[in-house]
């Protein structure tokens, strides 16, 4: 069953109960890094955790499958060139959402990106303490996914 989520804006990202940061170092530009992020249909290729994506609405709003099955329905909140793309969960499959921004702010670092990612989360005590107990595994898959992300962009480079 999906479940509409609280309409929040980009101050949650500073608001939220619940926030997690990560940091990552990519050797792609921050311009090339973007290109891929706001490529919404080559998610798959690149985070693991995305089986299926697509952008609706001109790009304003995406819909996301994750791999396991849930679905989320997604307004882009900033689409800044080479400095951030962030998001919000308007409505999920996954029981226990309240609010959910996450954003990928990029810097330049070393003629490479810094990529911080900020996931900011409000839902019900057991969402938010599955999601602090979960802090390891998103982060690793983060960085995996920054990985192959930049990957991808170098291989853009080419």
């Amino acid at each position: 069953m999906t479940r509409r989520l609280r309409t929040v804006g980009l101050e949650f990202l500073d608001t939220a109960p619940l926030r997690l940061v990560f940091t990552a170092e990519a050797f792609a530009p921050p311009e090339v890094v973007f290109a891929v992020l706001a490529d919404v249909d080559g998610w798959p290729g690149w985070f693991h955790a995305v089986a299926a994506a697509r952008p609706l609405d001109e790009g304003r709003r995406r819909e996301v499958r994750l791999r396991g099955g849930t679905r989320l329905l997604e307004t882009v909140l900033a689409a800044d060139p080479a400095e951030r793309y962030a998001y919000r969960v308007d409505s999920a499959t996954a029981p226990g959402l309240r609010a959910l921004v996450e954003e990928w702010r990029l810097k330049p670092a070393g003629g490479g990106t810094r990529v911080r990612y900020t996931f900011a989360l409000d839902g019900a005590p057991p969402v938010r303490l599955a999601a602090r107990l979960g802090r390891a595994g998103i982060g690793s898959a983060f960085r995996k996914a920054v990985r192959a992300l930049d990957r991808r962009a170098v291989a853009e480079l080419r």
